[in-house]
Order: structure tokens, then sequence, then C-alpha cells
């Protein structure tokens, strides 16, 4: 991404840019990018689970995003739930077949789990079986699943943003991440309160 890109704030900005880049203007596309790029990115390295897949699923999505910008229609919706929408079906057609990776905590919910405070190796095991029981957790959850809390505690869409992009009534979208929610508090219960309240809290 480049560091020269401004921030920009506001749909009426980004609305105003789409029309710049509809003109053929190239510095205009790259601005979109570098406004969504590391978004979308986090986006498909949760679904996917692999960086090499995430950063071609990525690339897809603004190749696509791109060559049908034409078709986006701000009344309809937002430019970010329009192209999340857009990666979330290509993820889908890479990782229902990939098996168990090592995930970057990072990556996923930007959570960091804090490093032990003793240096023994008990700390360090502990630490350790946290991450692991996480990873298995969220990959134990169904793609319906993954998508909503990743879509949810990930990226912070609302509950009508997440029934848009995976395409389903804002109510089962609740009830996907509250079912999700269910699952990875069974799931990491023994690893501590503190571990559940930072990557489940809203």
């Amino acid at each position: 991404m480049s560091d020269q890109q401004p921030i920009i704030n506001g749909m009426d900005e980004i609305n105003d840019l789409i029309q710049t880049c509809l003109t053929g203007d190239q510095t205009a596309y790259t601005a979109l990018y570098d406004q969504f790029a590391t978004g979308i990115y986090r986006l498909c390295y949760s679904l996917v689970l692999q960086r090499q897949d995430a950063e071609d699923v990525m690339q897809e999505t603004f190749v696509y995003a791109f060559k049908n910008l034409y078709r986006f229609d701000a009344n309809r919706a937002s430019f970010k739930t329009w192209l999340y929408t857009i990666a979330v079906s290509r993820c889908r057609n890479t990782y229902r077949r990939k098996r168990l990776p090592n995930i970057d905590f990072g990556q996923l919910f930007r959570l960091e789990i804090a490093a032990p405070r003793s240096e023994r190796p008990e700390a360090e095991l502990a630490r350790k079986a946290a991450e692991d029981a996480l990873r298995q957790a969220l990959y134990a959850l169904t793609p319906p699943l993954r998508e909503a809390v990743v879509l949810r505690y990930g990226h912070g869409l609302t509950y009508r943003e997440i029934a848009d992009v995976m395409g389903c009534p804002a109510k089962t979208a609740e009830s996907r991440i509250r079912l999700a929610h269910q699952h990875l508090k069974h799931i990491l219960q023994a690893h501590g309160q503190g571990l559940l309240e930072e990557l489940l809290s809203f």
C-alpha cells in the first residue's frame, strides 16, 4: 500500500473517488485500492487461513471490482459492503478445501495474546495451549459461522452489513454470530475469561 495516499472518510468521498475512477484516472484507482486493501486482506486471510491464498483472493477481488465498477450502485449498498461481498464470494471457492494451517492471530482479529510474564517453560506452554485452542476453535466453525464471526469481530460490521455481504436476512446473520460466539466460548472457556472477553467482546 502507498504511504502517500490520504485516509478517505465518508461515503460521499468514496463515491466521488469511484466516479473519478470511471473516467479512467489511474491515481483514483490506486487511492481506492489503498483505502480498502488492508481490510480486504485481513478478511480473506481470516477465511482462507493461508497467506498466499489470501493475497491471491484479494487481488482477484480488486480485479473483479475494478472491472465491474460501473455496476456499483451506491443506493443499494456502501462500497465497502459491495467489496466485502465480492471478497467473501471468492473466499468460498478456496477455504472450504483447506486443512488446518498455522494461523497468524494478528491477521484475524488483531488479537494479541499477552506474552507470559515469566519465562518459565510452563508459562510458555500455557500460552501456546491458549493459541492452539483458539486456532482449533476458529477452524472448527462451519464456513457460515466463521464468515459471520470474522465480519463481526474482525471487521466491526453491523448485522445488516453482514447480512448484505453473506446474502442472508439480518436475523440469520445475528443468529450465526450468536451460535459462533457460543461455540467459541465453549471451546475456549478452559483458557480463562480474559481471553474470551478479548476475542468475543463487542
